[in-house]
């Protein structure tokens, strides 16, 4: 399926790019963790270029080029592209995947802010959710119900990074809190962003995210609970590594602006251990109800698509719609878009 010298590529890209995705890896069966290193070598890359690189229009356009050339078969020469390919063919992947990743790509290229936490939420639908999607496919999982604690997941996880980078975030003049907390808070974005500062009201703030996510985490444990067994270690250690982090923003007093939560090797190996007891366990547990409760708003798109119902026409039309907005003003800046040069 991937060609074993373009998976080396990306297992080390990996390897050396996200040490918690490489780490729970290592306890998802071989038929599972090597498209999904080769998945997330790609959407790792797409999501690096367009979050640290000098030109993000020019790089999400560029995505949305590799995208047409993996789907049509004629993937640019490059480890990352070809995998990806390879695994579109190989796994039927619905197009509408990668399409809301590319989209909430865009919405960063495009400075979005977010005026609720329905709206956060909808931005890592695109960004986190869409990923979980994609795996759930790659592990032969259409059930609407597993897809969509896989999406709480996702956004359970995007909801952490955003907790954990508030202050770095502001500082590069991003802001993914909801705007209206800040409002009720009496804080002027554009002051915030020149001067972030870890006030009891940002620290609330901080707070409440989290306990969103924590609220995401367990919905999602029903999820796992039934993917394919072998599969179970290595996602609940997804799980709990990213939550952990969560655990570390408590420690320091919900205070990531001047300060970066990390964890330790020591802790990660204690999250493995407990990813294997907790998938052990499950075999022994009956079925949960939460696993049908109803997904999210946010993320009931990326289920259909998923779970191979109706794609939402609307939905194509808005990520079309928002690539033109950001191509025409690649014209407008520079002449020639980006892609073209």
């Amino acid at each position: 399926m991937i060609d074993p010298k373009d998976l080396e590529h990306c297992r080390e890209a990996i390897r050396h790019g996200s040490l918690s995705f490489h780490a729970a890896s290592k306890l998802l069966p071989a038929s599972v963790r090597d498209p999904a290193l080769a998945l997330y070598a790609f959407c790792r890359l797409a999501d690096d270029e367009v979050d640290e690189g000098d030109y993000q229009t020019g790089a999400v356009l560029r995505l949305q080029e590799r995208l047409e050339l993996a789907y049509a078969g004629k993937p640019r020469n490059a480890p990352e592209d070809r995998a990806f390919a390879a695994i579109v063919a190989e796994f039927d992947m619905p197009r509408a995947l990668p399409e809301a990743l590319l989209e909430g790509l865009a919405w960063d290229a495009d400075e979005r802010r977010y005026d609720t936490l329905s709206g956060v939420r909808d931005y890592s639908a695109r960004v986190a959710s869409a990923v979980g999607a994609m795996m759930c496919v790659l592990m032969l999982v259409r059930d609407a119900d597993a897809l969509a604690r896989a999406c709480d997941l996702g956004v359970a996880m995007q909801l952490t990074n955003i907790a954990r980078d508030v202050g770095e975030d502001a500082r590069m003049g991003r802001i993914y809190l909801p705007l209206d907390w800040l409002t009720d808070a009496g804080i002027d974005p554009l002051n915030f962003t020149r001067d972030p500062v870890p006030d009891d009201a940002v620290r609330k703030m901080v707070k409440r995210l989290l306990a969103e996510a924590k609220r995401l985490y367990l919905r999602s444990e029903a999820g796992i609970n039934v993917l394919p067994m072998g599969a179970r270690t290595g996602i609940w250690a997804a799980r709990l590594i990213y939550d952990g982090i969560g655990g570390e923003v408590r420690k320091q007093g919900y205070d990531t602006i001047s300060m970066r939560a990390h964890t330790g090797k020591a802790q990660k190996i204690g999250w493995l251990m407990q990813a294997g007891l907790r998938s052990a366990g499950s075999v022994m547990m009956p079925r949960s109800p939460v696993i049908y409760a109803k997904p999210l708003q946010e993320v009931q798109f990326l289920v259909d698509a998923a779970a191979r119902r109706v794609p939402d026409a609307a939905r194509s039309h808005a990520v079309l719609d928002i690539l033109a907005d950001l191509k025409a003003r690649d014209i407008a800046r520079v002449g020639t878009p980006a892609s073209d040069s």
